[in-house]
């Protein structure tokens, strides 16, 4: 846990964590609240609060949708209580039923934010915005080199388009005190889509696609939140990071781990050709379209899949921050595992 200097220690402060109700979401929350901020968690109505339980919570609203009023809920926080300190900006889609809709919610819904927070001159002190490593696209395809900050950003995803136009948008505004983390394949405790490959796993079947190795990099949903509030400690402003734990790994090390702590003795490896995985992938997503459902195999799912070099450069985040990943991949699934069977998913 990282120790606060002394004002922080000797006046609460206050953050809002948007995109609470979810995965890392919840894990920020958590964060927040063992460092003793006062915490502010952005819901929907109709989100989870299922691990939103403590009674220090306060729950709020936006209407990310409606500028007028998101502006007068603003102005309403700030008159009750001043507005935040700290703003962690995690809303977001990963998936949506149409591809439109990941602009809609992770650019115009931030840009509606953030506009609204200077039209009330609410900015605070940092506005720290939950990106990915899927917006700079395929680097490296052919060697085994390193992502690192001199890369121009390319996506080729309808979701790393979306929050790369968020970055541009921030980093276009004058003296925007942002923060953007642009971290890897997240896992960790209440996740649900590595969850399936372990469930997977147990089942004695695991699946991989493509025959061309495909180096892997993870970050513990723990570690991002350490992460997002080390931010906070040394008052970083203006600057873009590359977080996971430092390691590379491949797909056979994530099997190796999930059948030591399942555990699952007996598991038949098949390794399915992108030809196919494209094919299927095309076919699933039209179906869910024309039904009006999400689909976990799309075509932003299968650009991800083919990308074989997922290395990026964290010795910026190790410099600024002193971050030292509390996690490796053997130590976050044996947790994250161990979480999954006492909850009963598995």
């Amino acid at each position: 846990m990282c120790i606060f200097a002394e004002d922080f220690v000797t006046q609460m402060k206050k953050v809002l964590i948007t995109g609470a109700g979810g995965f890392i979401g919840s894990f920020l929350v958590d964060e927040a609240l063992s460092l003793n901020f006062d915490v502010w968690a952005g819901v929907r109505a109709t989100s989870s609060r299922e691990f939103l339980q403590d009674d220090r919570i306060h729950f709020v609203d936006l209407a990310f949708s409606d500028t007028e009023k998101l502006r007068n809920q603003l102005l309403e926080c700030k008159q009750k209580f001043g507005g935040w300190d700290y703003i962690i900006h995690n809303l977001g889609a990963t998936k949506v039923a149409k591809l439109s809709d990941f602009n809609l919610i992770n650019f115009e819904f931030t840009k509606n934010f953030v506009e609204a927070l200077i039209a009330c001159n609410m900015i605070p002190r940092q506005f720290i915005y939950m990106s990915s490593l899927s917006v700079c696209g395929p680097f490296d395809e052919k060697g085994t080199s390193a992502i690192n900050e001199t890369f121009v950003p390319s996506p080729n995803t309808a979701y790393g388009v979306s929050k790369r136009q968020t970055e541009i948008f921030l980093e276009s505004l004058s003296d925007f005190p942002y923060v953007i983390l642009r971290p890897t394949g997240v896992y960790g405790p209440r996740e649900k889509d590595y969850f399936l490959m372990i469930k997977t796993i147990k089942s004695g079947f695991d699946l991989s696609v493509g025959f061309a190795p495909q180096y892997l990099t993870f970050i513990y949903v723990k570690d991002l939140a350490r992460i997002a509030f080390l931010v906070i400690e040394h008052q970083i402003v203006r600057r873009n990071y590359f977080i996971s734990d430092g390691e590379t790994y491949l797909a056979k090390d994530f099997l190796a781990y999930s059948r030591k702590y399942l555990p699952k003795k007996l598991v038949v490896s098949v390794k399915i050709p992108l030809l196919l995985v494209r094919i299927l992938s095309l076919i699933i997503e039209s179906l869910a379209t024309l039904n009006g459902k999400i689909s976990t195999l799309n075509s932003d799912k299968y650009k991800i899949m083919k990308q074989r070099n997922w290395k990026c450069d964290i010795t910026p985040l190790q410099h600024d921050l002193h971050f030292e990943a509390q996690y490796n991949l053997a130590k976050g699934l044996e947790e994250s595992i161990d979480w999954y069977k006492q909850n009963n998913w598995i």
